[in-house]
């Protein structure tokens, strides 16, 4: 197996970002063709004018496998974050990649960006079905936040996760 790399975001990439970010979330049943939010999914150079997007990639063939937008309190793309955290939105894996390691490496990575930046912790949101990602989430130390949670849309409700760096 091939390693895998996790490096910023570059122009080309936009469009595999985008592609593989609404494939990720149909594939997880977040999303289904003319959901709003696929529109916002597939933009990547959007995020990118407003965040750090970080991708994974194979080694060997350069291929994205992954994404993820990592966000700082007062970015227009921060949902939880308060003084002091970092927060990570959108981590999306090509179905195709699932179960290579791409999602726990683009997790790792915001959480060492985040304690370069001095941040005390990292505050996340998953759905709440999301089996998959909570899993991952809790083998990695995030822990529940539960009076965060919240809902941007009605049937839709997120839990909030926290990792703490310090």
């Amino acid at each position: 197996m091939t390693e895998i790399l996790v490096r910023p975001a570059l122009p080309a990439d936009y469009d595999a970002i985008g592609a593989l970010s609404v494939a990720a979330y149909r594939g997880d049943g977040q999303t289904a063709d003319g959901h709003p939010y696929e529109a916002h999914l597939s933009d990547a150079a959007a995020r990118a004018r407003a965040a750090d997007v970080l991708v994974a990639v194979d080694e060997a063939s350069g291929a994205v496998l992954g994404s993820v937008t990592f966000v700082l309190p007062g970015s227009p793309l921060a949902d939880l974050a308060r003084e002091g955290e970092a927060e990570f939105r959108m981590l999306a894996v090509s179905p195709q990649a699932q179960g290579r390691g791409a999602g726990e490496a683009l997790a790792r990575a915001c959480l060492e960006r985040a304690a370069a930046h001095g941040c005390r912790s990292v505050v996340i949101c998953v759905r709440d079905f999301a089996a998959d990602a909570r899993r991952l989430y809790a083998r990695m130390g995030f822990e529940r936040l539960p009076e965060r949670d919240w809902s941007p849309l009605p049937g839709v409700t997120l839990l909030a996760l926290r990792y703490p760096l310090a």
